[in-house]
């Protein structure tokens, strides 16, 4: 009879994968094994593994020139990082290593920037796109910008007011691109967005705003939709209805020539997960030609901003099952040594999924749990009620230690979290190691950051000086 938790897994999953195999019991992450990172540094501890950022920019890049080349596309691709999903140093170096440009959404991504041109990593060429609604901060930092000589530099109109501001602060002409208002799902909370302007209104902003301006150029028309880039009515619904308003301000606006088709592809939250990334990059690329030739214009240049597609499949957090508690005659609660609420704080604000592993024990039989964090917060858990599948782990043994493993959250969860800050219940922030390799594929540790210490929570919280 197989019984063991690794039976399981092989029976219920195409396994192993690209990312994951086990031997000895004890699993391996893109061929490094795991236990050796927990002997090393121990837990709770986040984790990145560079070369996947990489990997996924790459791979991006080729299936949008791939689709340019099969339709004969005479536009440009080009490739931004939306900063806002992990704005750490490592992750930054990682990813401008590819030629990959910038997209922003605070006065403070600005200051990066200026940081990384101090280390010489970016310079004037840098294209940014800057996002978001603007703050008198926000619209200082990038008006500087483009007066330091930036020329690739487009603040993305959100509201009416927002050029004018612009206009008050830079000296000599402007580019600029306006985000569209789209309609959410369906069983969105509201119809529309509320960043940007709305479709009917952008051919009469442009007319009473822009047009007749000599010191603004209208390059770029930004669509973004809030659930992502999928293969869906609404979202095919969705980007004709940009193209309609793309063609016909292009056909008012000669020098719009950059379409910045927003939101993201998604990434691998089971070991089934499936999408067909090559086939929506092909489609949406057709989709944007077949408008053009029908309107009889340019197909403009698709600028993406991936952010989480960039480096959310690079990072991951493993734990320790600290302790189990049998709180009725079915229901196990594998106790972390840490919090979901406060390390991977989308599993419980938005209900999202990660891919979950153990790191050990492999060959033990299994048994059904759920999780629990640490802090006293009833919404601090991780099992089948908040997720679609029941949790199986090996079975708790307190003689040997169990080491769970959280893989695909290196987007937005340290912001989210707040790293480096005070967090629920004082649970300290994790250790964080960085993982990389070098040409030859060996492969090197190096611990970004310490587990936080009470020392630095006492500070910011004001009884230490």
């Amino acid at each position: 009879m197989k019984v063991k938790y690794q039976d399981l897994i092989e029976q219920s999953f195409e396994f192993p994968t690209e990312e994951f195999e086990v031997e000895d019991g004890e699993l391996y992450y893109y061929g490094i094994p795991l236990m050796d990172i927990v002997k090393q540094y121990g837990t709770p501890m986040k984790f990145t593994y560079l070369p996947k950022i990489t990997e996924n920019i790459k791979r991006a890049r080729m299936m949008f020139n791939v689709a340019i080349t099969k339709v004969n596309y005479r536009g440009k691709y080009i490739q931004c990082y939306c900063t806002k999903s992990s704005h750490f140093a490592f992750i930054l170096e990682e990813v401008l290593k590819n030629d990959v440009h910038i997209e922003t959404s605070s006065q403070f991504d600005i200051d990066i920037i200026r940081s990384l041109k101090e280390d010489g990593l970016v310079d004037e060429t840098l294209h940014i796109v800057c996002n978001g609604f603007k703050l008198p901060a926000y619209i200082e930092n990038i008006t500087d910008l483009i007066n330091d000589g930036f020329d690739y530099v487009i603040p993305v109109l959100d509201n009416y007011a927002e050029l004018d501001h612009l206009l008050e602060k830079v000296n000599g002409n402007i580019n600029v691109g306006i985000r569209i208002a789209s309609e959410e799902e369906p069983k969105f909370e509201f119809y529309t967005s509320r960043l940007g302007i709305g479709y009917k209104n952008i051919i009469s902003y442009y007319h009473d705003f822009i047009e007749n301006n000599p010191r603004v150029n209208l390059k770029m028309l930004h669509f973004f939709i809030n659930t992502g880039i999928k293969d869906t009515a609404y979202y095919w619904n969705e980007l004709n209805k940009c193209m309609s308003v793309y063609c016909e301000l292009k056909k008012v606006c000669p020098e719009l020539n950059s379409l910045n088709i927003g939101g993201g592809f998604p990434i691998k939250n089971s070991l089934t997960f499936e999408y067909e990334y090559e086939y929506m990059a092909e489609e949406i690329v057709n989709q944007i030609k077949m408008a053009c030739d029908q309107a009889g214009i340019d197909e403009p240049d698709i600028y993406t901003e991936f952010g989480s597609y960039t480096v959310g499949e690079s990072g991951g957090a493993i734990y320790s099952v600290a302790y189990q508690k049998l709180q009725n005659d079915r229901e196990k609660w594998n106790m972390i040594d840490s919090s979901f609420i406060t390390t991977l704080p989308d599993s419980w604000s938005i209900n999202k999924r990660f891919i979950m592993l153990p790191i050990n024990k492999w060959q033990s039989q299994y048994e059904r749990v759920f999780l629990g964090g640490v802090t006293c917060d009833s919404d601090d858990y991780y099992n089948s009620e908040q997720h679609i599948n029941a949790i199986y782990l090996p079975e708790f043994d307190p003689q040997e230690k169990l080491y769970i493993g959280f893989f695909n959250a290196g987007a937005y969860q340290e912001s989210i979290g707040g790293f480096g800050g005070i967090q629920h219940c004082l649970t300290p922030a994790p250790k964080h190691v960085i993982i990389s390799r070098d040409e030859e594929g060996k492969v090197s540790t190096k611990l970004f950051s310490r587990e936080q210490s009470y020392k630095s929570m006492l500070k910011i919280l004001g009884y230490t000086y």
